[in-house]
């Protein structure tokens, strides 16, 4: 059967079709089963990118991903979703603006793995593992553990979810970027309401738009972030999807409309100088562009989860909780946990 449904998607640009919902899901229950060989799995994984997946099929890749996941309502919040393949030139803003909106009351899931094609950036795992925290080794329990203590959790998504951890050989062995890179980014590990996801052009916008209301998220961003990520740009304008209410609007968002607009210093980024300047961030001390980005990425993100009505009015929060410490001091609870949690388990 899968040899029929692989015909579909392979018969090259031009007389290839998409599946239908039924057919892709019967696609992604056959490979999470291992019910396929390497050579058809490599096979569809290419043919679906010089096709590009369908709405239809990546919603069906996504639901069955689900259903093999621990998935745990641990707390109501926003799920950040950038690339697993990491960063290369930029800071990993979002980890920093975890704590800062968790301060300000809206709780963060958070998720990620060891480095993937295409990009073989640093991925937040591997910042984490510079903080001493085996994200990689810790149950899922404890993780749930300082997410209900701090508001802020991390799910290593080859262990949350089993089917990437099996998947991933062919996929460092084709060394693309396949359907999996945007399914595992949708497992929502937290049942969260909110949705911020990173894309890299522009021209899937309106198809990660549909697919965010397919899955039923109350409202979403869709983000041609930093390197693909969900992180606002602070030295340009971003342009962003909003989603809500069954409608999908473009909303650029323009840092120099906040007097935030700063020049980015160029950084040759390791873990370590990643955690560095995420500690240096959240102590006050950081670099004027990183401090302003992550002030208006946590204003952003409590906008779209419902907690303020502007993006003034989050920056005033924001900057005010930064002031007194309040991100810096969460961040280091959760670091700890982490740490205590993670030397348990192992």
């Amino acid at each position: 059967m899968f040899a029929k449904l692989l015909k579909e998607v392979g018969r090259g640009k031009r007389g290839a079709r998409d599946l239908s919902y039924e057919e892709a899901r019967m696609a992604a229950e056959m490979i999470v089963d291992d019910k396929v060989t390497p050579a058809q799995l490599g096979a569809f994984f290419v043919a679906e990118r010089i096709k590009m997946e369908s709405v239809e099929e990546l919603q069906a890749f996504v639901e069955v991903l689900r259903e093999h996941a621990y998935r745990v309502p641990v707390q109501e919040g926003i799920d950040c979703t950038g690339p697993y393949d990491g960063r290369k030139k930029s800071f990993y803003a979002t980890f920093a603006t975890a704590f800062v909106t968790a301060a300000a009351g809206l709780p963060v899931t958070l998720h990620g793995t060891a480095p993937m094609p295409p990009k073989w950036g640093i991925t937040l795992q591997e910042l984490l593992q510079e903080a001493g925290v085996a994200a990689a080794e810790m149950s899922r329990e404890s993780a749930a553990h300082a997410a209900k203590e701090t508001g802020v959790l991390y799910a290593s998504s080859e262990q949350w979810c089993p089917p990437l951890a099996k998947l991933r050989p062919v996929r460092l062995e084709l060394d693309m970027r396949t359907i999996i890179n945007t399914a595992e980014k949708l497992v929502d590990y937290s049942h969260s309401p909110y949705l911020l996801f990173g894309v890299f052009h522009n021209t899937v916008f309106e198809r990660m738009a549909k697919l965010s209301q397919n899955l039923s998220y109350r409202k979403a961003l869709i983000v041609q972030g930093v390197e693909g990520s969900e992180d606002l740009f602070i030295e340009r304008p971003t342009r962003t999807y909003d989603v809500s209410g069954g409608e999908a609007t473009l909303y650029v968002i323009n840092p120099d409309a906040y007097g935030l607009e700063t020049a980015v210093p160029e950084i040759a980024w390791t873990p370590k100088e990643q955690l560095n300047a995420t500690e240096a961030v959240l102590q006050g001390k950081g670099h004027l562009a990183f401090v302003n980005q992550v002030l208006l990425n946590a204003a952003v993100r409590l906008q779209l989860a419902e907690k303020v009505e502007s993006v003034e009015e989050g920056l005033y929060i924001c900057k005010a909780l930064m002031d007194e410490g309040a991100p810096f001091e969460r961040y280091r609870t959760w670091i700890s946990l982490m740490q205590k949690q993670g030397a348990q388990t192992v």
